[in-house]
């Protein structure tokens, strides 16, 4: 009996997805800025899929290099991520460190932190 030939399972060819795409959208967000799952969403050309950006999010723990969620929040401000955390409180402690308020679970002056990828990093 003739034995089967194997096919190679691994190759050098990286396919890119949708996660690694958020991921380097969101490591590019300045210290002391935020920005929304929507505006990220708009900026890489899939403007309803602000809930897949936040499964990004969700995963984004053990991305390498590590990717700064803690910047992401919703369209109004809000810590919505939180829970996504180590700890309930992670999330606000590490947007204090950056000197961003944090007012109910809240960014205060939201607008004014707000960083839009589409202005930001428009070509």
């Amino acid at each position: 009996m003739k034995k089967d030939k194997k096919i190679p399972t691994a190759t050098k060819a990286k396919s890119y997805t949708f996660f690694e795409d958020v991921y380097d959208v969101v490591r590019q967000i300045p210290k002391g800025r935020v920005t929304s799952y929507g505006a990220i969403a708009t900026y890489l050309g899939t403007k309803l899929s602000a809930r897949m950006v936040g499964w990004a999010m969700n995963a984004a723990h053990n991305a390498k290099p590590a990717v700064p969620a803690h910047r992401v929040v919703n369209r109004n401000g809000m810590l919505t991520g939180k829970h996504h955390f180590a700890t309930p409180t992670l999330m606000e402690e590490l947007l204090k460190r950056e000197k961003i308020e944090v007012k109910k679970e809240t960014v205060v002056d939201f607008e004014k932190l707000f960083w839009d990828p589409s202005e930001a990093l428009a070509l």
